[in-house]
């Protein structure tokens, strides 16, 4: 309350000197939409395929994965943001959350709080500062999202105050939990997060994104400490390479000690030409303790793939896009392969 209070008094102040508070604000309208269609060779029981799949996870039908409609207030001192989604990534993603949130995609308002507008204040619900992998897959490499991506939060909900200057953002994070926009029943204490980005060029940005906090009620004790790295380097005009490795840390809160999980993960893109490009992934996930992915009662998680994309852009806002991957367990225990399609368009348009 006290920081509150000094951060409002702070920019009362310099609001009164400052001319820009005067400027037009800016009202930027967007929008998103990807169907797509998957088939499974495994031949999955229903429509659902793998329930650690959240994007593009139905078998054998055109289905809407994310439908997102955003519409987002600018302006040198202040921000807000509001976008609502539908889908079946809202369906899978959001099904701890109550009805009435689940199709909640971001909902923020933020406010500068120097005059050079490099300190910023803002609180509600996020895209997730972990990853960089998003939703909207024409902002990705690949169609289907990694392992690591499907298994660390897609979204947050917090405050976060962040810092720009040059080639550096960081930001630290209070949190409501880890994916959460309903904090835990019988979790008092919140999470928090940090975020370090450098972009020492154009072609290249490092990050470091933290979490540290818990996924269950206090009584459970099961502190979690997870941390994700990745570097995204535009090595010439047509190849790209993104290198990304997750780590996370749980207490296990029955006999003491802490289960551990890992995620490595290597994409190369090429540009064939202005409208066709291709790209690999190769990938690895490794949670023997199931912490965040349990097949079954008592089984860890343990799996390699590799996966190839070719992807049409005929216009930068419209993708058609198709993709073959295989995910399969260490020792042959099992085996997934699918390939999928998708067409994808991302609009926007801004006025004052």
């Amino acid at each position: 309350m006290v920081i509150m209070l000094l951060v409002l008094s702070s920019s009362r102040v310099y609001a009164q000197t400052d001319s820009s508070w005067h400027a037009t604000p800016q009202l930027r309208i967007g929008g998103f939409i990807d169907v797509f269609y998957v088939y499974d060779f495994n031949q999955p029981v229903g429509n659902s395929r793998q329930p650690y799949l959240f994007n593009h996870n139905r078998h054998n039908e055109v289905n809407l994965n994310a439908g997102i409609i955003q519409v987002a207030l600018e302006h040198p001192k202040y921000r807000a943001n509001l976008a609502l989604q539908a889908g079946t990534y809202a369906m899978d993603n959001y099904a701890a959350e109550p009805p009435m949130l689940q199709h909640i995609y971001e909902a923020n308002v933020g406010l500068a709080l120097n005059q050079k507008n490099t300190l910023w204040l803002d609180a509600g619900i996020f895209e997730s500062f972990i990853g960089f992998e998003s939703v909207m897959s024409l902002d990705n490499l690949t169609l289907t999202r990694s392992l690591a991506a499907e298994n660390s939060p897609y979204y947050m909900t917090g405050a976060r105050l962040s810092y720009n200057v040059k080639k550096w953002h960081i930001s630290a994070w209070i949190l409501n939990g880890w994916q959460r926009i309903q904090r835990v029943e019988g979790s008092v204490f919140p999470s928090v997060g940090t975020q370090v980005q450098f972009r020492p060029s154009e072609a290249l940005t490092i990050n470091l994104s933290s979490f540290a906090g818990t996924d269950n009620p206090d009584i459970t004790v099961a502190y979690r400490i997870f941390n994700n790295l990745y570097a995204d380097w535009k090595i010439s005009r047509r190849f790209r390479v993104i290198c990304g490795f997750d780590y996370g840390i749980q207490q296990n809160p029955g006999i003491g000690g802490s289960f551990r999980w890992y995620a490595p993960v290597l994409i190369a893109q090429y540009a064939l030409s202005e409208k066709w490009k291709t790209a690999v992934r190769a990938e690895h996930y490794n949670d023997m303790q199931g912490v965040i992915i349990t097949l079954e009662e008592g089984v860890g998680f343990r799996s390699t793939g590799i996966s190839w994309n070719v992807d049409y852009t005929p216009h930068p806002s419209i993708a058609c896009r198709m993709e073959a991957r295989t995910i399969g367990a260490d020792g042959n225990l099992w085996q997934n392969m699918f390939v999928a399609g998708s067409i994808a368009v991302k609009l926007e348009h801004g006025f004052k």
